[in-house]
């Protein structure tokens, strides 16, 4: 509890954490969105993270920026403009841009046969370089859950990819 007493939230704090991961979180919407929205979308994620400061993990930051600029991702993509109703298609797409910078084609098609969860997974672990607790964090779950869903992923996306 003495810690917790310490722990200062102030605009150093904020400037220290700027500085270390608004670049990362800047990537992370990059790879999700449309690059106009990034830097908007990034200044949101931190000013929350300034609102909500203390709510911040000591350690666990960037995994607490990356799950607040999910949510943030979120409700942006809530907010977009409908197109005329009469071009509407049947069924939405749940494609997310990340997907659609691979450049290898195998790759694409296995990532396209998966599920957003699992696609979400595995390329926080592998762009992002999550895992164990930073994963749990991000995605809500514990540590053996998130260990379960990067595993799951991974067995799903091997069975997806081809066998030539």
């Amino acid at each position: 509890m003495a810690q917790e007493a310490t722990r200062v939230r102030d605009d150093a704090w904020f400037d220290a954490l700027f500085r270390a991961h608004a670049p990362a979180v800047h990537r992370y919407l990059l790879r999700r969105t449309a690059a106009a929205d990034c830097e908007d979308l990034t200044a949101e994620v931190m000013t929350i993270a300034w609102r909500r400061r203390e709510d911040v993990p000591d350690g666990a930051e960037l995994p607490w920026l990356y799950r607040t600029a999910g949510f943030v991702l979120a409700n942006h993509r809530r907010k977009r403009v409908p197109g005329p109703a009469d071009h509407l298609p049947e069924q939405v797409a749940d494609d997310d841009p990340a997907d659609l910078v691979l450049a290898d084609e195998a790759a694409r098609t296995a990532l396209l046969t998966l599920s957003p969860r699992d696609r979400t997974v595995l390329l926080l672990h592998a762009w992002e370089g999550l895992g164990g607790v930073e994963l749990a964090a991000v995605l809500g779950i514990s540590r053996g859950g998130a260990d379960a869903a990067l595993s799951r992923a991974r067995a799903r996306l091997a069975a997806a990819w081809p066998r030539e």
